[in-house]
């Protein structure tokens, strides 16, 4: 059994796709290799794709999605192509694939390559100066996606790309999208716990803290105060 949902804009590339499964291993370059695997491949016409391959999953968790909630990979085209619905920037979805006998065994997602090169890892230990415009610019990139009810559940370092343009403006994309939150009403409370993942200094945070907190027009010392207590505490457990 294979499924296959295509972006109609992509019918062109349908055969190509149809064979991802069987050409996957030997496809491409290999860019991330964990539980997932995800590969960038030249399609047949020229199209620089991003496939990601989702591990196997447990055999209750085949069941589940198999019959009771939707893949990975079905929720991550499905959010994409809601997220950009939205004006919120993410790769643009192509396809996704779903295979088995009967339960779920192996599905894929296939998406457009971003064009951004960088990603939020940069502020693990790079002093803040000099960053200063990016992370005001992603506070306000925050602030517009939360005032719109979306909240990315896993809102860390890897799943935040961004750029310059020529033009010297931060631009941001993200990406790992199958934990998505839709029409949610997002608090102050809810919004800084959000930011607790990132990677970054004490400074890096209370920019971050009260620039999303100027842009939602909160009280800029709570938000901080919120924000760098979720991040302590969500690292000092980590370790």
């Amino acid at each position: 059994m294979i499924v296959i949902e295509l972006n109609p804009k992509y019918e062109a590339l349908r055969a190509w796709i149809e064979a991802i499964p069987q050409t996957f291993a030997e496809s491409g370059e290999v860019i991330y290799d964990a539980r997932n695997q995800i590969r960038l491949i030249t399609a047949p016409d020229g199209l620089r794709v991003c496939v990601k391959r989702f591990h196997r999953p447990a055999f209750f968790n085949r069941i589940a999605y198999s019959f009771l909630r939707p893949p990975k990979a079905v929720r991550a085209y499905q959010n994409a192509l809601c997220l950009l619905q939205e004006g919120i920037a993410t790769p643009e979805p192509i396809a996704y694939i779903l295979c088995g006998n009967g339960l779920l065994t192996e599905s894929f997602l296939i998406t457009k390559e971003s064009t951004l090169t960088r990603n939020f890892y940069e502020f693990r230990h790079h002093p803040l100066a000099g960053y200063e415009p990016i992370v005001e610019a992603f506070a306000q990139f925050t602030a517009e996606m939360h005032q719109k009810g979306v909240l990315h559940k896993d809102y860390s370092p890897g799943n935040i790309l961004f750029d310059i343009d020529k033009n010297g403006r931060a631009q941001f994309e993200i990406v790992d999208i199958n934990r998505l939150l839709f029409h949610q009403t997002i608090t102050q409370r809810t919004a800084c716990y959000n930011f607790r993942k990132l990677w970054g200094n004490e400074d890096f945070f209370v920019l971050l803290a009260t620039s999303y907190a100027r842009a939602r027009h909160w009280d800029e010392a709570t938000c901080c105060r919120l924000t760098l207590t979720y991040w302590r505490r969500f690292w000092r457990f980590r370790k």
